[in-house]
């Protein structure tokens, strides 16, 4: 286990791909901050993460795939903040929707990491916003522009680099059997709801860390896999709360802020398929500079970090158990066995 946390994987990933994605993120931030409106260029920055499904070799496939994942992200958001009047339907919604995505996306083939990860997220994000009617329309338009501006450099930048090997072999996807899909988006949708609604039930400040964390940690192709995966999360987060916290008691300004995460985006795209464990540290940081008001950033660090590594700790202990579930033999049988009773009886009283 302890070989793997530290082990770097070899990857055929271009080294300017984690570049544009920074810059994709980047470029929200700054327009924000010309228009002295960070907190919407944070949310145009996360729409911007799009960029991360650039999953094919062929033009037409690649750009359609970001179509598809644009216009969900945008409906991602968009189910989020319209549900988020009532904090305790929200872990409903929640759950709906995460297993909604996830049978949605094996039926589409579209289960190449990142997968589910950022719809998810995403959501999670938007529904734990505190509601607002009057704001809904104009934070769905923020996030949209990134999501715009990060599909249109990513037609761009394809044009650039598939200029020549546009007959590469895209990475087959294995589709699961409808059962073994249906069990898992179950099991998904339940720990992730019930990931948001103990974090509400703790009163946590963010309760969207939670289940962001969770279904980080359920990522895992394995058992095994999970368990490292729930090991790397938590001793990553603790060494990135820690950096990040060191950052902030320089009095960073919100240009800094900006930079740095233009610089974490960029570091994290180029580790993450080489080693989670490493690349956790800079996630961690990443996600409290890009999610995080920046009054809070700026003004109580210390109160911050020590939150924030409570509600990660959290989150991955449910992703772990959820992890456990998902590669349980006997669950598997007992849902099947369940989906093909109610099968039948929808077909008896059918006809």
């Amino acid at each position: 286990m302890w070989k793997q946390l530290f082990k770097f994987n070899k990857t055929d990933r271009a080294w300017h791909l984690p570049v544009v994605a920074g810059f994709c993120v980047a470029i929200p931030l700054l327009l924000g901050l010309l228009y002295n409106d960070i907190e919407a260029g944070k949310l145009a920055s996360i729409g911007a993460l799009v960029i991360l499904y650039i999953q094919s070799n062929r033009l037409v496939n690649r750009m359609m795939i970001l179509m598809v994942c644009s216009f969900g992200f945008i409906f991602s958001f968009a189910i989020g903040v319209v549900f988020s009047f009532n904090p305790w339907l929200t872990p409903v919604i929640l759950a709906l929707y995460t297993f909604g995505v996830h049978y949605s996306l094996n039926r589409l083939e579209l289960t190449i990491p990142p997968g589910n990860f950022f719809f998810v997220m995403i959501a999670s994000i938007a529904i734990s916003l505190r509601h607002n009617p009057t704001n809904i329309a104009s934070s769905i338009g923020n996030f949209s522009i990134g999501v715009m501006i990060a599909f249109m450099i990513a037609f761009f930048y394809s044009i650039l680099v598939l200029r020549e090997g546009t007959n590469k072999p895209d990475v087959i996807v294995l589709q699961k059997n409808t059962y073994v899909n249906m069990t898992e988006s179950i099991i998904f949708g339940i720990m992730v709801g019930l990931a948001l609604l103990i974090a509400i039930l703790l009163k946590l400040e963010n309760p969207y860390w939670v289940p962001i964390s969770c279904m980080a940690v359920m990522q895992g192709v394995t058992a095994k896999h999970i368990w490292i995966r729930a090991a790397q999360r938590v001793l990553g987060t603790f060494i990135g709360l820690g950096l990040t916290w060191f950052i902030l008691q320089m009095q960073i300004t919100t240009l800094g802020i900006c930079i740095s995460i233009l610089l974490l985006q960029t570091i994290v795209e180029f580790l993450v398929v080489r080693n989670y464990g490493i690349a956790v540290i800079f996630i961690s940081m990443l996600t409290i500079f890009l999610a995080e008001p920046n009054m809070n950033l700026i003004g109580q660090p210390d109160h911050l970090i020590a939150i924030r590594f409570f509600d990660i700790l959290i989150g991955s202990i449910i992703g772990a158990a959820g992890g456990w579930m998902l590669y349980h033999e006997q669950i598997h049988f007992f849902t099947k066995k369940q989906l093909l009773k109610t099968k039948v009886i929808m077909k008896k009283y059918g006809h």
